[in-house]
């Protein structure tokens, strides 16, 4: 802990000023705003432009919000967006925009230098036959700066930004006289000159709104580079969010301020012929200070990118999502190394490739994905409010939100083409890591998600009238270990069909201070919950203490379950025993006074299943037996392990007379209850009794549904009896005792005193 300690401190170097601001202004100063700014102005008019400048400046301040908000409600380190990303939206999400993040970083390190190279093109032409050559040796040497440190790099920095300054300043200084002619009269006479005439050409082309906003809109980008910093700041909680907030506001005020003036300053033409207009009119133009500008804006994003690219691959590895090498220091103290050379192996790998617009355009939807994402993960996390969300910098989760919105939207506008690449990739790279099925030790929003989805869909449904045609079965499974009653897990599933709620319990005999404090039932719990996982059953693990087992189970039936989603039936194993069975007669009238359904199951070892051909429903006639037991056979029947299988709904008939009017009433019933089945009648023969009727019926099926009848507390020992005759010439037998009030098959309702036995 010491050592880790120490080398914390060892990275905590740099301060809101060097670490974020810098980083972030000399990122977001690029080509765009040197080369392309007066061709905005010169297809929209100033006006137009303006609000274009607004807009983007408007998406990267929301972005810029949403990353304040979430880096101070935690402690931001190595990885900036995507350390921020992974704690909030979980490993694999984060993952998943964090590795394209990781690739669009390196591959802007080339794409900067090409830039710098063509750049020096134009006051070198004899250069262009070694361009690639001279575009490796800058890479190799930002490559080598980040491999020295990143103090040294941010020494850089400040020597490139005094460039970049001097450049922008030589703008401004010039075009006082205008461009087009001499003033020979005072100087404001000009401006008002040059402003009448900008304002009369700002509706040339209002059609081109967005494709003009789609190209100035990647000029905006560059806000999170110095949020890559953030393992080697000295308090990211503090530097990031003023950093990047005075970063944004730094460069929309030149961004708004260049516009005007440009567009005060030159006529269309040039602005839409001249990419160096800035040049022409800055101040003593001899001096070059603008294409010294432009050098600048190229070499200080490809700096900015090389210390933040290293920085991004290094959390990777940290978290696992890419292996743990990437991440190693290579025997240095602060700088992640082993990743430097890897971002400046694919670099120069980029530069020797052919065209690369498309790909440019991709690394461009990299950078507004993430911050579309940032955007997002800050929004609902405000608006679901996890208690863990306590940012020390509040911000509304419209505006997040919006910002989202606005970032997804430019990315369609851009080229949405692209844009489906980019989700592409990001849920190709999603699934790869939810199959890796990493751990970690941090938490994220996602159950909070869900929480808050959970708590909203309850309190509807209890406040919903209760209608029978949306009856399904919530089922509580009293099994023990589910691991020894494999045969219950199975009818549990087939029974809920994933429409239902099935819940597994164990009741522990004993004290319940005694084994709560042990630990005992959360390991018995969690037991549970891994075998579910394990079977791919999509059901709920549950154990409670208990003195005695039917005592605890008639507690758990009573509490188990959320308003609107009470469990309405129960299902347990028959006992194997006389006294155990009685006992579970004796259950059956307690639990139908506590509007609970019983099942229970008589697995047969020997034959399991069957094959899962044909399931027979024996019809009574009586209470609501039947219409829960036709029910419970049609939601078996069709779930996919019972394929093929066929229903057949029987009734005894004490003569063969009677079987046509039989077949025609069962199958009357079928029809008006929408429920595909054979209709069976089965004649008694001389001195059979129905035992026997029932076993030469259903002696080969694979699924036998029998009714219960209601016992009392004197005759259910005879009972238990009596069901034990019955089941066993049959094969697997589910026994079923409705406590339903109303018809589940048809809704109508029922007094549950008027139900006849």
């Amino acid at each position: 802990m010491a050592d880790s300690a120490a080398s914390q401190s060892a990275k905590a170097r740099f301060g809101t000023f060097g670490g974020v601001f810098v980083p972030n202004v000399l990122t977001i100063l690029g080509l765009i705003y040197f080369l392309r700014t007066g061709w905005v102005v010169g297809q929209v008019g100033m006006v137009y432009a303006l609000l274009i400048v607004a807009i983007a400046n408007l998406i990267s301040l929301m972005t810029g919000l949403s990353l304040s908000a979430v880096a101070t409600s935690m402690t931001v380190r190595t990885g900036g967006a995507y350390f921020i990303l992974t704690r909030t939206l979980g490993l694999e999400f984060g993952g998943a925009i964090g590795l394209p993040l990781f690739l669009s970083q390196a591959v802007s390190v080339a794409f900067y230098v090409i830039g710098f190279t063509e750049a020096l093109e134009w006051v070198a032409p004899g250069m262009v036959p070694y361009a690639r050559f001279i575009s490796t040796g800058v890479v190799l040497l930002f490559g080598l700066l980040a491999w020295v440190g990143a103090d040294f790099a941010i020494k850089v920095q400040y020597l490139v930004l005094a460039v970049l300054l001097a450049a922008i300043a030589s703008f401004y200084m010039g075009g006082w006289t205008g461009p087009l002619e001499p003033v020979l009269g005072p100087v404001h006479s000009d401006l008002h000159l040059q402003f009448t005439n900008a304002v009369q050409r700002e509706l040339a082309h209002p059609q081109g709104f967005w494709v003009v906003f789609a190209v100035y809109f990647p000029a905006v980008t560059g806000i999170m580079v110095g949020a890559s910093m953030s393992g080697d700041l000295k308090n990211p909680g503090k530097a990031i969010p003023r950093g990047t907030l005075l970063s944004i506001a730094f460069t929309a005020v030149v961004y708004i301020t260049t516009t005007m003036w440009i567009s005060l300053t030159s006529n269309r033409e040039d602005l839409l012929t001249n990419n160096l207009v800035m040049q022409d009119i800055a101040i003593w133009p001899h001096l070059k200070l603008v294409l010294l500008g432009v050098w600048a804006a190229t070499l200080s994003s490809a700096l900015g990118s090389v210390l933040a690219a290293p920085r991004t691959m290094q959390a990777l590895a940290m978290d696992r999502v890419i292996p743990h090498f990437f991440g190693s220091q290579l025997g240095h103290r602060t700088e992640p190394r082993a990743a430097i050379l890897v971002t400046t192996a694919i670099a120069v790998g980029i530069v020797w490739m052919g065209s690369l617009n498309f790909v440019a355009t991709i690394i461009t939807m990299f950078f507004l994905a993430t911050y579309g994402t940032m955007n997002l993960a800050a929004g609902i996390e405000k608006l679901i409010g996890n208690p863990s969300y306590r940012p020390t910098f509040n911000l509304h989760w419209s505006l997040s939100l919006l910002g989202a919105a606005g970032c997804f939207g430019a990315m369609l506008l851009i080229n949405w083409p692209a844009t489906l690449v980019v989700i592409g990739v990001i849920l190709l790279v999603f699934l790869m890591l939810e199959r890796r099925s990493l751990t970690t030790e941090f938490g994220d929003l996602r159950s909070g998600i869900w929480a808050s989805v959970a708590r909203h869909s309850l309190l509807k449904l209890e406040a919903a009238p209760k209608r029978t045609k949306n009856w399904r079965p919530n089922v509580i499974a009293f099994t023990g270990h589910p691991r020894n009653r494999k045969h219950l897990v199975k009818i549990g599933e087939w029974l809920l069909r994933g429409q239902g709620i099935l819940s597994f319990v164990e009741i522990m005999v004993g004290d319940v201070a005694k084994l709560a404090i042990s630990g005992i039932r959360n390991e018995h719990r969690d037991e549970i919950a891994s075998f579910l996982r394990e079977q791919e059953v999509d059901a709920f693990a549950e154990c409670q203490i208990a003195r005695d087992f039917y005592e605890g189970a008639i507690t758990v039936a009573q509490s188990h379950g959320l308003a609107g989603l009470e469990p309405n039936t129960i299902l347990m194993g028959l006992s194997e025993t006389p006294v155990g069975l009685a006992k579970q007669q004796a259950l059956i009238p307690v639990f139908s006074s506590l509007r609970k359904s019983v099942l229970l199951l008589s697995y047969d070892p020997q034959r399991g299943y069957g094959d899962r051909k044909r399931i027979d429903v024996w019809w009574g006639g009586k209470s609501r037996n039947g219409e829960l037991m036709l029910l419970l056979a049609h939601i078996v029947r069709s779930h996919r392990d019972w394929t093929g299988c066929k229903v057949r709904l029987l009734q005894i008939i004490d003569s063969e007379s009677e079987a046509d009017k039989t077949r025609d009433r069962l199958a009357k019933l079928l029809a008006e209850v929408r429920v595909k089945a054979t209709p069976k009648p089965v004649a008694r023969k001389d001195g059979e009794s129905v035992q026997d009727a029932i076993a030469r019926a259903s002696g080969d099926a694979d699924l036998t549904v029998i009714g219960m009848q209601m016992p009392t507390e004197t005759n259910a020992e005879e009972i238990a009896a009596r069901v034990r005759q019955l089941i066993n010439p049959l094969g697997s037998v589910l026994m079923v005792r409705s406590a339903e009030t109303e018809d589940v098959l048809s809704g109508e309702t029922v007094m549950i005193e008027a139900l006849p036995e």
